[in-house]
């Protein structure tokens, strides 16, 4: 059966069709952009199975459900539990974002030890997941774009400049970029701090999101860039 997941985030909407252990397509739009699924949707047959995560809004979950409904198809909106695809999760449900809970579950089958799973996208999550299944809990932290812009929105001088990392920055530019980058990884390293103390030091760092090739060069840590983390466990999720 062909299989459609959506990951709707708070600025794109990611999504891919599954056949078998393939992706027979793979795409994105930003969230204003959600009408342009309609065609990119328009082939899926009428018996495609659609499951799929959702943090950008009531507003976009409308449009997609219109989208699917007039293609015959329902989706099943995923939520966190308690307990689940050999999970026990032991941060407040009520409030883990659906993309978050989908990236773990990918995450329990790709990796049997500890770990850390890491979006970097909008925001930085940073979430512990130990041998035993165990989700700790989580930080989650501005991303690069929104650190960069927050300074420009709310200082004088500094501006919205393009840069780059550098161990010794020397212009307001590369200044910016480096302590972003420098924040963002040490949220990363900080956390790999708190499971070792735990008793459970990650053996990797599962890395996804737009952010990912930014970060990776400069974690001090075993990293697996995965490009398609939460669509992958809401495969799993389907399936099971």
């Amino acid at each position: 059966m062909m299989l459609l997941a959506i990951d709707a985030g708070n600025t794109r909407i990611k999504w891919g069709v599954r056949q078998e252990e393939n992706w027979a397509a793979l795409g994105s739009v930003a969230v204003p952009e959600a009408p342009s699924l309609e065609p990119a949707w328009s082939y899926l047959p009428s018996d495609t199975a659609v499951i799929g995560s959702n943090v950008a809004g009531e507003g976009a979950r409308q449009i997609m459900e219109g989208i699917l409904e007039r293609r015959g198809l329902r989706v099943r909106w995923i939520a966190p539990r308690a307990q689940g695809f050999g999970i026990t999760c032991r941060y407040d449900t009520a409030q883990l974002g659906s993309d978050r809970w989908a990236a773990l579950v990918a995450a329990r089958r790709l990796c049997p030890q500890s770990c850390l799973v890491v979006s970097s996208g909008t925001a930085l999550t940073v979430d512990a997941l130990t041998a035993q299944g165990e989700f700790l809990g989580g930080i989650i932290v501005p991303g690069f774009d929104l650190m960069r812009t927050s300074l420009a929105g709310n200082t004088a001088a500094l501006g919205l400049r393009d840069g780059r990392a550098e161990p010794f920055p020397r212009n307001t530019g590369d200044a910016i970029a480096s302590g972003a980058i420098q924040a963002l990884c040490g949220a990363v390293e900080r956390m790999a701090g708190h499971m070792q103390t735990a008793g459970a030091p990650p053996a990797l760092c599962l890395l996804s999101g737009g952010g990912a090739p930014l970060l990776e060069p400069h974690l001090r840590l075993p990293v697996r860039r995965v490009e398609h983390l939460a669509l992958e466990g809401l495969i799993v999720m389907a399936r099971d």
